[in-house]
């Protein structure tokens, strides 16, 4: 005889239970997303002559320059300090996002094979 819903071992009620999971983490992911949009990442190089914040959408909101850094006769090094901040910065904020997502997902990660 076969069990209700022609699934052995109760097939029907697991699924619900995996996509109810799945729609509150999914949700879950939603508002950590928006609370990563709002937060602002800043880093500096050269000893704080150069500082440099992004939003979490990764966009660059602030620079700031020590008056000591501004050298006309040499601008690659303002130019190097200033990518190195700004990298930093996106480094801060990938390593936030890639935390928030490793404690939602439960270490799971994104081995999935399909």
């Amino acid at each position: 005889m076969a069990k209700r819903g022609g699934f052995p071992g109760g097939m029907p009620g697991n699924m619900n239970n995996l996509m109810k999971q799945a729609q509150r983490m999914q949700k879950q992911m939603e508002e950590s997303q928006k609370e990563l949009q709002e937060k602002s990442y800043t880093a500096a190089a050269g000893g704080g002559a150069v500082e440099v914040t992004i939003s979490g959408k990764k966009e660059v909101t602030a620079v700031k320059l020590a008056e000591e850094v501004v050298d006309p006769d040499d601008i690659e090094m303002l130019q190097d300090l200033i990518m190195a901040a700004v990298n930093e910065a996106m480094r801060k904020a990938d390593a936030d996002s890639a935390a928030m997502m490793s404690k939602l997902t439960g270490g799971l990660g994104g081995g999935f094979p399909f």
